[in-house]
């Protein structure tokens, strides 16, 4: 029943974060995010395409799958537990597991062809929900990283970084819970790989700037032969 218990959290999370708010909102106004700028579904893509009221409710509904996923979870498991190898599994594995469920969600959707976005606003919105200190603190950095740079994608990167260094002495000195820190190494992980083209763009100084609005996606032609 347990393990019936841990499968269900993690798919739940899963189809929570695979709801593609983005998209949806975006079609709303008439237009397909995934036909401009990085064809993401996220929060950036939404604000070239859309605007900032479209983009402000993307945000905070994409936080809200990771939040949801995380309070799903607990009140799944509650005092249950799994054992193994000698060792009690418990609500805080299965909340981490829907958090990361989630953000596979929105960033590989079943509803989209397993496409998506980036997977910041959900990584943060599970983290609001475990850990809300270290999130407050990613958020600032990113924050500040946005407006000085001018680069979501930069802030984006120094956030989720940010937020694992600052959760290794949290858990060290003041004995946080290694849970927290392992959803945050391997979040961070992911949120990299997920911007690595944007990396790219950066070091050739090609990244686009916030404000710059998202240009129509031309179609990819099939070479002859």
């Amino acid at each position: 029943m347990i393990i019936a218990k841990f499968i269900g959290v993690v798919v739940i999370g899963y189809l929570l974060g695979s709801i593609p708010f983005g998209l949806l909102i975006a079609k709303r106004k008439g237009v397909d995010v995934r036909q401009y700028g990085s064809g993401k579904t996220g929060t950036t893509n939404v604000l070239r395409t859309v605007g900032g009221k479209a983009a402000a409710m993307v945000f905070g509904l994409d936080l809200l799958k990771g939040i949801l996923a995380v309070v799903v979870a607990g009140l799944m498991i509650g005092r249950d537990y799994l054992v193994i190898d000698g060792h009690a599994v418990g609500m805080l594995i299965a909340q981490v597991m829907a958090a990361l469920a989630a953000m596979a969600g929105h960033n590989w959707s079943v509803f989209l062809k397993f496409r998506g976005g980036r997977g910041v606003a959900t990584f943060f919105g599970g983290l609001v929900a475990l850990c809300p200190i270290a999130a407050l603190f990613g958020g600032e950095v990113f924050v500040i990283g946005a407006g000085l740079s001018k680069f979501v994608s930069l802030g984006s990167i120094a956030a989720v970084v940010s937020t694992y260094g600052v959760l290794v002495p949290l858990t060290i000195v003041y004995g946080f819970p290694v849970e927290y820190l392992i959803y945050a190494l391997i979040g961070a992980v992911v949120i990299l790989v997920t911007h690595r083209s944007n990396i790219a763009r950066l070091l050739r100084g090609r990244e686009r700037r916030l404000g710059d609005k998202a240009e129509e996606r031309q179609p990819k032609t099939k070479s002859a032969g």
